[in-house]
């Protein structure tokens, strides 16, 4: 059944369930779905389900919100909105959908900036990733990519690093989320050279300057950064993942660009309200999984150098737990003292 048709009868259901009659065509469980209280998980969602996005539009974490919006708006019968609350290294918009009503219609499409790393790098946090969260399901994987400007005539990661090691404290770095900024530090302390990190509330902005030459190199989610290496606009060094990507496959990942023992990636993953109902939580859960299984999601991920990666509440619990743990030691071995 197409969006088109499911809202019309369910809009008949309503109709016909305040009368007491059944419409014809109607199934019985669209007219419960339809009698049931709205505020009631029964009748979850019967209002548009609200993303939001702690990172700006067309960061990593937009575009994967987006994949899934749709799809879970085809699985769900009601329109997905995607609301960019961007800054402070993703804690304006988790502070805002800790705020929300704990109802299932507020979703944060969190990170391991927001709900792993940042415990580690924000002194008043202003959120508790556990405490103020409930856990709905992981959403995907990405490995990141080392970048210069087509202009750097470095060509490779070696290269970069002569650069480096030649201007010492004059080269700068770009970051706008907790995994650019700690991955470049980790290049910096592996390497053993001084690059000065820029600020940003974002990676987009970063990406822009980056290419007007107004900062000298970053790693960014693969995401970002492919339209403007495929464009020749930026040129790829090295990938912080395990494995070479797919739409990179003559980039080497950074173990194999000398820095061996490299590698760190990020992840994405749907959080509500602590307090949400379990029976809205369970059904969220249903519903992102069933559109993790769509070819657009899968396809789309893989375009943007990621992989999609589903889990049970328990499980993204559990992950993001060792996740915390992992980046607190990453964060402490680069050196990174907390803002």
């Amino acid at each position: 059944m197409n969006s088109q048709r499911r809202h019309w009868l369910v809009r008949q259901a309503r109709r016909a369930a305040a009368l007491g009659l059944a419409p014809l065509g109607a199934s019985p469980a669209l007219t419960a779905f339809a009698a049931a209280d709205p505020a009631s998980p029964t009748a979850y969602p019967s209002k548009p389900v609200r993303f939001v996005v702690p990172f700006a539009a067309a960061s990593g974490t937009d575009l994967v919100a987006r994949l899934y919006a749709d799809r879970l708006a085809d699985a769900a019968g009601t329109a997905v909105v995607v609301d960019n609350k961007a800054g402070a290294n993703g804690v304006i918009g988790a502070r805002a959908a800790a705020q929300a009503a704990a109802d299932g219609y507020t979703v944060l499409i969190a990170t391991n900036t927001t709900h792993a790393a940042n415990v580690s790098l924000v002194k008043k946090l202003g959120y508790d990733p556990v405490a103020e969260f409930a856990p709905v399901t992981l959403l995907g994987s990405v490995s990141l990519v080392m970048v210069v400007p087509a202009s750097n005539p470095a060509t490779t990661v070696a290269e970069f690093t002569e650069q480096a090691r030649k201007n010492p404290g004059k080269m700068t770095f770009g970051a706008g989320s907790a995994s650019s900024r700690v991955s470049v530090e980790m290049y910096k302390s592996m390497a053993g050279v001084d690059v000065l990190f820029v600020p940003y509330k974002s990676n987009p902005p970063a990406v822009t300057d980056l290419i007007g030459g107004q900062i000298s190199m970053m790693i960014a989610d693969a995401s970002v950064l492919l339209p403007h290496i495929q464009s020749g606009k930026l040129r790829a060094l090295a990938v912080t993942g395990p494995t070479r990507l797919k739409s990179l496959p003559q980039v080497p990942t950074m173990s194999e660009a000398g820095l061996h023992g490299y590698e760190l990636t990020g992840w994405f993953a749907a959080y509500v309200p602590a307090k949400t109902p379990p029976e809205v939580v369970r059904r969220l859960n249903e519903l992102f999984l069933q559109a993790s299984r769509s070819d657009k999601v899968r396809e789309g991920l893989d375009k943007l150098g990621g992989d999609v990666r589903t889990s049970s509440p328990q499980e993204l619990a559990s992950f993001a737990a060792s996740e915390t743990q992992k980046w607190s030691r990453t964060v402490r071995a680069a050196k990174i003292e907390p803002e």
